[in-house]
């Protein structure tokens, strides 16, 4: 009796809960109109394709009939498709080429927009301001196709980059810097960088904006220089903006990106050119291998979740600042 007594305002607290949520859900019922198509196209078009994830299980081959009937009546496999990319001798080529393009990439371009960002905060002139930012952006919103063109032609035989070497006398004949394997994964993380390093910026340049203006200046009582406020003051700031985007850039570690090494490859570099990206591309889709190009897919997908769920787990006991 005394149990029962004891647990009724437990339970008059829980239907007083839910009865607020559900006041507040009709309050704000605009509110979730608007998320409606949102939430929609995330369901169609990110949700719904994992079905197909079913073909790295499975012997699919298109045939004459329907989709769904050849789909879903194909042979079981099972883990052989897994079995077969990590014991057919690429697997370890194709791991080596991918994270050291993605970690060189990481290792230059991470950094990269944090120092361009602080170096456009210092600008104090808002028309040259404005200029850098604009030169800075533009190459993001440049097409792969258009940037390739202008990487290879900068790095031909006589480019504008042999010929600035060739008149300073710091080479005798000219580099043929696209058909040396050892020197593409440096053309890539150099590319991606260059590409992306000031639209990436813009996210530190908003942190830093939001910096309490009273700081710098408690900085400059304390007769703290330009250096010493950028190191005590602004980094401090940026210290949060910093890990989430590091997690997230370690979830995409297996992502070396398809778009450049397709169009900057060719067959003297492909030993250094091809990642996990080309790969599934070549095998999946031009061999028609496709429950094979499903299974190495799923691989990179997976192996990138578990980066997310292991550094953001170290980054909040570390740091006590992580995505969730």
């Amino acid at each position: 009796m005394e149990a029962s007594v004891e647990r009724r305002p437990a339970q008059r607290a829980a239907a007083a809960r839910r009865s607020s949520k559900w006041k507040r859900m009709k309050q704000q019922k605009y509110l979730y109109l608007m998320i409606l198509p949102a939430f929609a196209c995330t369901l169609v078009f990110s949700y719904g394709p994992m079905f197909g994830l079913y073909m790295a299980f499975i012997s699919y081959s298109p045939g004459g009939g329907s989709f769904f009937h050849q789909f879903f009546h194909s042979k079981f496999t099972g883990w052989s498709w897994f079995d077969y990319f990590f014991t057919n001798g690429d697997f370890y080529l194709i791991m080596r080429n991918t994270l050291a393009q993605s970690l060189l990439s990481l290792l230059i371009g991470f950094p990269a927009p944090i120092v361009l960002a602080l170096m456009i905060n210092e600008v104090s002139r808002g028309w040259f301001k404005r200029i850098v930012q604009t030169v800075s952006y533009l190459p993001h919103f440049i097409s792969w196709v258009i940037a390739a063109n202008i990487i290879v032609t900068m790095l031909a035989s006589n480019g504008a980059i042999n010929q600035l070497l060739l008149s300073l006398h710091l080479i005798d004949k000219p580099i043929t810097f696209l058909q040396n394997g050892h020197m593409f994964w440096g053309i890539i993380a150099v590319s991606n960088t260059w590409k992306d390093m000031g639209f990436n910026a813009i996210i530190y340049l908003a942190a830093i904006a939001s910096i309490n203006p009273e700081l710098y200046e408690a900085a400059r009582v304390d007769g703290a220089s330009r250096w010493r406020q950028t190191w005590n003051v602004t980094l401090p700031a940026l210290r949060p903006t910093i890990v989430i985007l590091s997690i997230l850039a370690v979830g995409n570690v297996l992502n070396a990106g398809f778009d450049q090494q397709y169009l900057l490859q060719n067959t003297t570099v492909l030993q250094y050119s091809d990642v996990i990206d080309t790969y599934t591309y070549r095998y999946g889709l031009q061999n028609g291998m496709f429950s094979y190009g499903a299974a190495v897919g799923l691989f990179k997908s997976v192996v990138a979740f578990v980066l997310v769920m292991l550094v953001n787990a170290w980054s909040r006991r570390v740091n006590q600042q992580s995505l969730y």
